[in-house]
């Protein structure tokens, strides 16, 4: 590391504070991004998300179409009877949105559209749609129907107990 800068009588000139600040924090933030990156977080494991919201009840044809995963409820996203079927509905406080593509089938995904990271907005004629580029995601399984996204929506856990849809 280099020194910092000084005046004639020793002490360090502002630039040189504010420019090795600034350095600090930049390195500090590429060591995070470094250390998402490698710990399979990010694209992979978002990846993994939609195997396992798939695999653990979303589809519909495990268990009701609850998360068979086990453990206590969670929290209380709406009841069964306020998801339309052929539709969903948004929950931007917990970053997902929850479709009912054919009667009594209950999917989950996250809320976060995968073009530039707005909140989508609505679900409507079968599909999820963000309001920034008009990306639109299939209500079934999340994957982009028009707009610039090329990438499905990750899929999230969600868990039917009987009339209830927890986050799981």
């Amino acid at each position: 590391m280099t020194q910092p800068e000084t005046t004639g009588r020793g002490s360090t000139t502002r630039r040189a504070v504010v420019s090795a600040a600034g350095a600090a924090g930049l390195a500090a933030a590429l060591t995070a991004c470094g250390k998402e990156d490698s710990s399979g977080s990010g694209e992979s494991q978002n990846a993994g998300s939609a195997q396992e919201s798939a695999g653990s009840g979303q589809s519909g044809a495990a268990g009701a179409g609850g998360d068979t995963s086990g453990g206590g409820g969670g929290m209380e996203l709406a009841k069964t009877s306020q998801i339309p079927e052929g539709g969903g509905m948004v929950f931007k406080d917990h970053k997902v949105v929850v479709t009912q593509p054919s009667s009594g089938q209950f999917k989950a995904f996250s809320s976060i559209c995968t073009h530039q990271g707005c909140s989508v907005g609505d679900v409507s004629d079968g599909t999820i749609n963000c309001p920034c580029h008009q990306s639109k995601f299939d209500i079934s399984d999340g994957s982009p129907k028009g707009g610039p996204a090329t990438k499905a929506l990750p899929g999230a856990k969600i868990k039917v107990e009987g009339t209830s849809i927890k986050m799981a």
